[in-house]
């Protein structure tokens, strides 16, 4: 009996402590809003109230409705969706019909719908690297030189890049005149 309760004490055997999912996503959408904020020098980007899309689920007069996970500045182009975790996706997600990832980007693509602006996921999965999928056809991406955008991949009607160097891009790229 004594080496069963030593054996329990060996590092690594312990059960891990449930992070809560909620607080995860609400402590990633105050980074993407830190991140954003410090680019683009303004204080305008911060969480939606409640939960994101909240336009879309309550009936709001228009100068009211916010939509996505982050409120933007007025003349963004884009509605952000915010996304942690998710470590049972991967690049193959992309092929699966059902995957996590393709139900976030029809999510944002509604948003984006209702508030006539371009989808913008923003996502993180455990200990990697930040990265945004959006439309190809989303805003000229001739505005995005070739030098500054060095890792990008292109599926379908989607580019997917690193969200440090999409936030080299020039504001153009992001506000409308």
């Amino acid at each position: 009996m004594k080496d069963i309760a030593n054996i329990s004490k060996i590092k690594g055997t312990r059960k891990r402590k449930k992070v809560n999912s909620r607080n995860k996503g609400n402590a990633f959408e105050r980074k993407v809003c830190s991140l954003l904020n410090h680019r683009f020098n303004t204080e305008d980007f911060c969480r939606s109230p409640g939960s994101g899309a909240f336009a879309s689920t309550h009936k709001l007069p228009e100068h009211l409705k916010i939509y996505g996970d982050l409120i933007t500045p007025e003349n963004f182009k884009f509605t952000i969706e915010c996304k942690k975790g998710y470590n049972k996706e991967n690049l193959c997600s992309f092929f699966k019909p059902k995957s996590e990832i393709r139900k976030f980007i029809k999510q944002s693509e509604k948003d984006a719908k209702y508030s006539k602006r371009e989808p913008m996921i923003i996502l993180q999965q455990d200990r990697n690297t930040i990265i945004v999928i959006t439309r190809k056809s989303s805003y000229q991406w001739d505005v995005c030189e070739e030098t500054v955008i060095e890792t990008k991949l292109e599926y379908k009607d989607y580019i997917i890049c690193p969200l440090d160097e999409l936030l080299k891009v020039g504001n153009e790229f992001f506000f409308t005149s």
